[in-house]
């Protein structure tokens, strides 16, 4: 994907992937779009970096995206000089550190690389993050849960799940709890943490940048390993919000502002 031919700039936006058509529609192609419209004088180039998704769309669906980098290769046969790379990760982790390498090694092809940062790299990214979330489901009564599923990793960035859940509650917001799928907090924490505010309700939403299969397996699945079917085997009645985080336009407000932030 590519735009105005004039320049030999580029804006590399790379995403983890996903093989639902339609939260991609909402969340990553919003993302570039938005991107393009912002920077105009740009080429505007997609890699993702979720092998898996990769090898299931082209077997499944006929549709080739590069990979990182085949991204490179691309925009080095194009004749791009200068490279802004912008991750729709949602914090500096494992597919983050990979991404870094492969672009690096394309280092001598080009007179300028840059990278923007992740979602969650900043206090100020947090702060914004919060504020997107919290007005969105500010309709959501004090005597409800919202407890968002973020993916969780082995690697140290784990950490800023934890701090977000310390945020929310510090900032007032004692019904919000962040959880990971694979890490820390765990379901087992957020059953415990959850239960000791005694809800009326639980409200379960991702927090990915698309709605895939996390979201509707992991999250709102009717298996007896869900969280939707666990919080509801403790009780509560639950509601699932499968909107990805590439839906809320503050949120690529953050993307675009570590985009300016890179060059």
């Amino acid at each position: 994907m590519c735009t105005n031919q004039s320049t030999t700039k580029a804006i590399l936006v790379v995403s983890f992937g996903t093989s639902y058509h339609d939260t991609r529609e909402k969340t990553i192609d919003c993302i570039e779009q938005d991107i393009a419209q912002t920077f105009p004088h740009h080429h505007i180039y997609r890699a993702w970096t979720s092998k898996m998704i990769l090898k299931k769309l082209k077997q499944r669906d006929g549709i080739h995206i590069d990979n990182v980098r085949e991204a490179m290769e691309h925009m080095q046969r194009d004749g791009i000089t200068d490279v802004t790379v912008q991750p729709t990760h949602v914090i500096n982790g494992i597919e983050n550190d990979l991404m870094k390498e492969d672009v690096l090694a394309f280092s001598d092809s080009f007179s300028r690389i840059t990278f923007g940062v992740p979602l969650l790299t900043s206090e100020q990214d947090s702060r914004e993050v919060v504020k997107v979330l919290t007005d969105a489901f500010g309709g959501i009564p004090k005597d409800e849960a919202l407890v968002f599923m973020g993916h969780g990793t082995p690697h140290y960035a784990n950490a800023i799940y934890a701090a977000l859940d310390y945020t929310f509650k510090d900032l007032g917001y004692h019904n919000l709890f962040m959880g990971t799928v694979e890490a820390y907090p765990s379901m087992d924490s957020l059953l415990r943490l959850v239960g000791s505010l005694k809800p009326s309700r639980v409200h379960l939403a991702p927090f990915m940048i698309v709605a895939g299969d996390h979201a509707h397996n992991d999250l709102a699945g009717d298996d007896a390993d869900s969280w939707k079917s666990q919080f509801e085997q403790a009780g509560y009645p639950v509601l699932c919000h499968l909107k990805g985080l590439g839906e809320y336009e503050g949120i690529r407000q953050i993307f675009l502002r570590h985009i300016r932030e890179a060059q």
